[in-house]
């Protein structure tokens, strides 16, 4: 004898209820980080040249009945500074055009009503 071959009984849940609507991307104050981030962006890149400006020495070796000898001494630690303040000022601008992006970014008004 052969038994009949039953599916399960599928079951279907419902989604749970969504989080009350509290601070979320829109938050304004985020123009007071972005602004910070940009002052601390003005300042690496001025600390990034100046940190450049020690990295890079030029000698000049005088020499007998000729144009004295030119040469340039590189100092690691200062262009290495250099670089990864640029960096870090880099990583901070694109953080505060985020910053701002979602300072203007406003909801639309048919999802800032409950039950749409």
């Amino acid at each position: 004898m052969t038994e009949a071959v039953t599916e399960p009984e599928t079951v279907v849940e419902e989604p749970a209820p969504a989080a009350p609507a509290g601070q979320g991307l829109h938050q304004p104050q985020r123009w007071v980080v972005a602004a910070g981030e940009a002052v601390a962006v003005v300042l690496l890149v001025v600390a990034a040249v100046w940190c450049w400006n020690r990295g890079v020495v030029p000698l000049e070796y005088p020499a007998e009945g000729r144009e004295p000898l030119v040469s340039t001494r590189l100092h690691g630690n200062w262009l290495g500074t250099a670089a990864a303040s640029l960096t870090l000022a880099v990583v901070l601008a694109i953080d505060a055009v985020r910053q701002v992006m979602l300072a203007l970014r406003t909801r639309p008004e048919a999802a800032a009503q409950p039950g749409m």
